[in-house]
């Protein structure tokens, strides 16, 4: 039971890290324009340079997972990223800043593909599901963290500072994560990126590989951008301290749902609970006129839809055999990934063209739908809901 709670633990401090580096700088990008004088094209490509690392180190640490093994891959993600937040508190101007957050974001791209690939192998049918599920609460952790430093900190000591701490955290992490479990590195006979889209993977990749460019496309567009919106509106409470920390502590809740109701119903079945729990919530946003609304509804969508990120995050490894998991896993969240660098774009380019709010969120509503129609016509979910699911699940994964 120890040996179970410190794997969380440690690989939970993978998810940890990405949302403390989302968080952080989505909270200094207003210091940044207004020391650099930035443009917002420039501002736009800060943001957007640690989403494109993210798509190269998912597909590239995910590979090498399946390679030479997760822990070591695990490993080098943590020291990357950290070194990678080192060398930003020194960035001395805007392009140097955008080089090493494409860095940081090889890092920290690959760091979650390979984390969750990692608990797959370790656990089997329900126990797996919940753990990952578990493991990804971590991220509502990783914002409450940067929201304590961003404004109880930052005003204080400045954003590298503040930087430097997030990137001190390595201090911690790596001597535990040394201590991790790692499955056998299995011999290919072809490499596992060709295998991830051969006819026995095609449909999962494809498929999985859609729902991930989905969820991360309306998060991302959302929780980055709206909030910018709203404040044009007249609702500036959403760049306070206690709308941040709401948000965040509403996931909490929303993640240990997912991961109790992982041993009451398929997997399939709680992710299209949380992504049309998700629809409703964007709804109710769309309409909020106060602000009791506004915080209602976003803590609602804050429930709902990291809990349908989690849920995700359990059914997709699963879905692969264990030789090519670190693959399939890599290859599906770097196209979801593409989806996160394109939602604050196309959120910003369609209020530019005079859309409303309004019409920007029935596009991420339309966009779920989908992703709902795809999960519930196309994805085979094999879980099994009983307490022979465990045993039923390894029997499984022997015969990928």
């Amino acid at each position: 039971m120890l040996i179970k709670y410190r794997l969380l633990l440690v690989v939970g401090t993978a998810w940890l890290f990405d949302a403390m580096d989302v968080a952080i700088l989505s909270f200094i990008m207003p210091l940044l324009k207004a020391e650099w004088q930035l443009t917002p094209v420039q501002l736009g490509t800060v943001g957007a340079a640690t989403s494109v690392g993210m798509v190269f180190g998912a597909l590239g640490c995910g590979y090498l997972a399946d390679r030479i093994g997760r822990k070591r891959v695990l490993i080098y993600t943590l020291a990357l990223f950290s070194l990678g937040n080192l060398a930003l508190t020194l960035a001395p101007n805007v392009t140097v800043f955008i080089l090493i957050r494409f860095i940081t974001g090889i890092g920290l791209g690959g760091e979650l593909p390979v984390a969750a690939t990692l608990v797959a192998d370790q656990y089997r049918g329900t126990q797996r599901s919940r753990m990952l599920v578990l493991a990804d609460s971590f991220w509502a952790i990783g914002w409450i963290l940067a929201s304590v430093l961003a404004f109880g900190v930052m005003p204080a000591i400045g954003w590298r500072w503040t930087v430097l701490i997030t990137a001190l955290t390595v201090l911690y992490a790596l001597p535990l994560r040394r201590h991790l479990p790692d499955q056998p590195v299995q011999p290919m006979v072809k490499p596992s990126y060709k295998v991830v889209w051969q006819p026995q993977h095609r449909q999962q990749t494809l498929l999985l590989s859609a729902l991930w460019f989905i969820v991360m496309l309306t998060y991302y567009g959302m929780f980055l951008w709206l909030p910018s919106i709203l404040v044009l509106r007249g609702f500036p409470i959403v760049h306070s301290f206690s709308y941040t920390l709401l948000m965040s502590l509403a996931q909490l809740p929303g993640y240990f749902l997912a991961a109790y109701l992982m041993g009451k119903l398929r997997q399939k079945s709680v992710l299209l609970i949380y992504l049309c729990g998700t629809i409703v919530s964007v709804l109710a946003f769309s309409l909020a006129s106060n602000n009791l609304a506004i915080l209602v509804s976003g803590a609602w969508l804050s429930f709902f839809d990291l809990g349908a990120w989690g849920t995700l995050i359990a059914l997709t490894p699963g879905q692969f055999a264990q030789a090519v998991r670190g693959t399939g896993m890599g290859t599906a969240q770097a196209i979801g990934r593409i989806g996160a660098t394109i939602g604050p774009y196309m959120v910003g380019l369609l209020i530019q063209l005079n859309f409303s709010i309004a019409t920007v969120l029935g596009l991420f509503v339309m966009l779920l739908v989908v992703g709902a129609l795809l999960l519930a016509v196309g994805i085979t979910d094999t879980t099994v809901v009983s307490k022979e699911a465990d045993h039923h699940d390894a029997k499984s994964e022997t015969t990928h």
